[in-house]
């Protein structure tokens, strides 16, 4: 299967979630070419972006895990540059 480059965005409102956003994310490493995050301590969110180049359904796997997590948001974007 051929590989797609997105990124990955998440909203994480509830702070206990974070240890199993990173055991997910550890988890695809092999897949994400860099990661940022950004405490937003005023607004009482986590935000973080994962950029990856891995096949779709790994990306859509990704995203479904961390999704699914109590008080988690993900979003995926997905390049239309298929080279």
């Amino acid at each position: 299967m051929e590989n797609r480059v997105a990124v990955l965005a998440v909203i994480a409102e509830d702070f206990s979630s974070a240890e199993q956003i990173n055991s997910i994310l550890h988890e695809y490493r092999q897949y994400i070419i860099g990661r940022m995050g950004v405490p937003y301590r005023d607004k009482g969110v986590n935000i973080i972006s994962v950029a990856v180049d891995a096949p779709q359904d790994k990306i859509n796997t990704l995203g479904g895990k961390i999704g699914r997590l109590d008080g988690v948001t993900a979003k995926t974007l997905y390049s239309t540059n298929n080279k």
